[in-house]
């Protein structure tokens, strides 16, 4: 695979979850994981990211009852689509990028 294509396929991972948060992104790193080391590692990141958010945004949802969790589903939302958005310009620049704030459950 050319270098274009990986970075390519690898931002396309970042980009199509904003549209598709689960499928599209599977679909591209499932495909293209055994083809490039870059989609590889971008597939793995966003779905520790994907996970990691999906759980702070649970445990803000339940912390609404104690008020702070209004503030904190806030702060993750945003934290989310600024992180993707990074992750797809780090990702077409060619880097490997590790998230702030992910706890990496596929290695």
């Amino acid at each position: 695979m050319q270098e274009s294509d990986e970075r390519l396929f690898s931002m396309l991972i970042y980009l199509l979850s904003f549209f598709f948060a689960v499928l599209a992104p599977l679909i591209i790193w499932l495909m293209k994981r055994d083809d490039s080391d870059l989609v590889d590692f971008h597939g793995k990141e966003y779905f520790n990211f994907f996970i990691s958010f999906t759980i702070y945004g649970i445990i803000s949802t339940i912390l609404m009852l104690l008020l702070i969790g209004f503030v904190l589903i806030f702060v993750v939302c945003i934290a989310g689509f600024v992180l993707t958005i990074i992750g797809a310009v780090k990702a077409y620049q060619g880097e490997k990028y590790k998230m702030p704030l992910v706890i990496h459950f596929i290695k």
